[in-house]
């Protein structure tokens, strides 16, 4: 791809939401569910309104921030790949300084209203996941090894913690094993979609699994770890976080991604790397979705 159609400017969309772009909005979405999630179970009854509300606020600025510095970081890369060529730095609709100022300022007030509004804790933790996915993957782990996303992952799977953290103030076991189900959960998710733009990572020279190792080897590892995932998503019926409603919802979902794994590896089917990934996104959220409803309503 040229330079030529990697700076072309899109003038139809307002500024507003080119900053909103800089933000990943669907992603940090999915984060925000977790995170609340997690604060309901903190709690037996009631939620601390004023902690759940700047809890949620301050770390969608955070992961806001880390997806901003990730635009940043990854700006020349973004340029050459077909999925992010229109990005609003290599557009050209922002310049580096303007996404620097923002990513530093969304990042700051949402450290402010953790550590103000509420608690140590939580502001820090946020802070080291912020960290862990703008800088150490980022900035060192995509570009260096096919076990990127792995190693990373558990700052991306840190939002259910953080949650219970901002409604209780302590580390909890149960939040810890919240956080395993995203960690578990994420590798089989990113290497559905590195499989569909293997082609986009090989010429950025980005080690994904499927340039490195192939696309058979990568589907594979998917299917493995779908069903190390299912095993993991029964763990919270085993420990009493959960019961029967929740376990037949784990049970169905992930009956139903380790099915469109399996496809993925035994059937020549061109979107069906795709079809994983977003099934692989219905399944982290309605899985969730399942854990919140059994706990008020079931």
């Amino acid at each position: 791809m040229n330079n030529s159609i990697s700076r072309v400017s899109y003038p139809d969309r307002s500024l507003w939401r080119v900053y909103l772009t800089l933000t990943k909005p669907k992603v940090v979405a999915l984060m925000l569910l977790t995170a609340l999630v997690g604060m309901c179970l903190a709690v037996p009854n009631t939620l601390p309104i004023r902690e759940a509300v700047l809890g949620l606020i301050g770390i969608a600025f955070m992961a806001g921030s880390a997806a901003a510095f990730n635009h940043l970081i990854d700006r020349r890369i973004d340029a050459i790949m077909a999925r992010t060529y229109r990005r609003p730095l290599p557009s050209g609709e922002l310049n580096t300084r303007s996404v620097l100022t923002f990513a530093s300022g969304l990042g700051a007030a949402g450290f402010l209203v953790l550590y103000v509004g509420v608690n140590t804790l939580t502001a820090w933790l946020t802070f080291a996941s912020l960290l862990g996915y703008a800088v150490i993957y980022t900035m060192y782990l995509k570009r260096e090894t096919p076990q990127n996303i792995v190693i990373a992952g558990m700052a991306g799977a840190m939002p259910p913690l953080l949650g219970w953290t901002a409604v209780t103030g302590e580390l909890h076991a149960n939040a810890w094993l919240l956080v395993m189900i995203i960690f578990i959960w994420t590798p089989p998710h990113f290497w559905a979609l590195a499989i569909h733009r293997k082609d986009d990572y090989a010429k950025a020279d980005i080690p994904m699994l499927p340039v490195t190792h192939g696309d058979d080897y990568t589907k594979t590892s998917i299917l493995l770890y779908t069903i190390l995932l299912f095993v993991v998503c029964l763990m919270p019926v085993l420990v009493g976080m959960a019961g029967v409603f929740y376990l037949l919802c784990a049970t169905i979902l992930s009956v139903l991604f380790i099915y469109h794994a399996w496809k993925l590896k035994y059937e020549t089917s061109a979107t069906q790397a795709m079809a994983t990934f977003k099934f692989s996104i219905w399944h982290l959220m309605l899985l969730f979705s399942a854990l919140l409803a059994e706990h008020y309503f079931v």
